[in-house]
């Protein structure tokens, strides 16, 4: 049996979309000026971001992702603390989201959703 790692990503309804078109198996790829992919670790950053970021542009709304990946996958991608302890992600470059997403286990699920 694979061990795993419970991630958590905010994301707007744009995202959001894509990832259903793939089966809830995947995420889209990065934009262009976007070099990382940056799933967090808790699910409260999540909910930080979704709501006083994703509401605030796009679609105006935003959700929090759960999804599992394989542990020794993931372990090669370092931990970035980026402000207070509990704003913690991992930083995996753009070019390998692909791989990343085959080391998704099961679906990716939609855990809260804000609007404005």
């Amino acid at each position: 049996m694979t061990r795993t790692v419970v991630l958590f990503r905010p994301v707007g309804l744009e995202e959001l979309k894509l990832i259903e078109e793939s089966g809830w198996k995947a995420f889209p790829p990065r934009l262009p000026d976007q070099q990382i992919f940056y799933p967090v670790t808790n699910e409260d950053y999540a909910a930080q971001i979704a709501r006083d970021w994703n509401t605030k542009t796009g679609s105006r709304q935003g959700f929090v992702t759960k999804f599992e990946v394989d542990a020794v996958y993931v372990s090669k991608f370092e931990k970035q603390v980026v402000g207070g302890r509990e704003h913690e992600e991992l930083w995996v470059p753009a070019e390998e989201l692909e791989e990343f997403n085959r080391h998704i286990v099961g679906n990716i699920v939609v855990t809260q959703r804000f609007v404005p």
